[in-house]
């Protein structure tokens, strides 16, 4: 299981942490700061490929994240999210890698990937502030209960996201749950570049 973010996530005068064995490292550089993520791919290669797929051709470059959910009464806790918002760079969306197959949980600065169904995830994830258990997979609960795929750890710019979470939410919402969580400006990625 990988450390908590919020262990790891502070910059220490040797620099980031090491990379752990089985993940990718991947800086992405945002309008509002750096945010250093690894990646799981022993744990998660299908939604890591993927992820890196955008990356890697520079699909990435560009997005934005557009949404900061905080959760009723503590503003530092809920999630952002990005993603790609040109249909045209899209790729086809991905197998549901849920938490009860990975082992990865939904924690503080863990990255998860959107989606309606399982199997409809493509370019939208989201990091988490805070952890949210509520995310993972519960084979007990009735209905859709795979959770969401979580697929990495920001271990450094837990600073950046916070900001992010704290950015004005007035932009218009398409989808009426979203009132109020759209961030206007969206902060830019301007870069996502492998470690």
């Amino acid at each position: 299981m990988p450390a908590r973010a919020h262990a790891v996530a502070a910059a220490s005068p040797a620099g980031p942490p090491p990379i752990p064995a089985g993940a990718v490292r991947v800086a992405m550089r945002t309008s509002a700061g750096v945010i250093l993520i690894d990646l799981y791919r022993d744990k998660a290669p299908i939604t890591v490929a993927n992820f890196l797929r955008y990356v890697e051709i520079r699909r990435m470059d560009g997005a934005v994240f557009f949404r900061a959910v905080q959760a009723p009464g503590a503003p530092t806790v809920g999630f952002v999210q990005a993603g790609v918002k040109d249909p045209a760079k899209l790729f086809p969306p991905i197998a549901h890698e849920s938490t009860t197959t990975t082992g990865l949980k939904h924690l503080d600065g863990t990255l998860s990937m959107g989606r309606f169904a399982p199997g409809t995830a493509a370019a939208d994830f989201s990091i988490m502030c805070g952890d949210a258990p509520h995310l993972d997979a519960d084979p007990s609960q009735p209905g859709d209960n795979l959770g969401y795929a979580a697929f990495g750890q920001v271990v450094e710019g837990m600073d950046v996201v916070h900001a992010i979470l704290g950015s004005p939410t007035g932009g218009e919402a398409l989808n009426p749950v979203m009132q109020g969580q759209i961030l206007n400006p969206p902060i830019k990625i301007l870069t996502a570049r492998r470690v």
